[in-house]
């Protein structure tokens, strides 16, 4: 059964950095499209970025050129490098794992972490 388990959030000034995992056990995320989303009472639930299994990358416009997702097969983790935070980028980070290799195309993230929440305040 997959687990995902996220980490690496915390608080953070603006215009810090944190580096957020996303750990996967019971399944191997190399064939697999691996997202990160947030979410917050404000704003509801988006998508931030997402990592196809041949390693195509797609951001969301308000962490474009801050944000940058990676992944390490070898160690079934996948990362979001998160620089230049802003307040904004409050919410609580999860990691989703899509039902097929590309991150558009009607792939179905079914798969979901339990986050790991990211305050950004001076």
């Amino acid at each position: 059964q997959l687990q995902l388990v996220e980490s690496g959030g915390g608080l953070v000034q603006p215009g810090g950095s944190l580096r957020l995992s996303c750990a996967a056990s019971g399944l191997a995320l190399d064939n697999r499209a691996v997202g990160w989303f947030r979410g917050s009472p404000e704003k509801g639930r988006e998508g931030v970025s997402c990592i196809s299994s041949d390693g195509s990358t797609y951001y969301g416009n308000s962490v474009k050129g801050r944000f940058t997702i990676s992944r390490d097969n070898a160690k079934n983790t996948v990362y979001l490098q998160m620089n230049d935070l802003k307040p904004e980028d409050t919410a609580l980070y999860y990691c989703a794992v899509g039902d097929g290799d590309v991150c558009y195309g009607g792939t179905d993230f079914g798969s979901w972490g339990q986050g790991t929440q990211v305050t950004v305040s001076s």
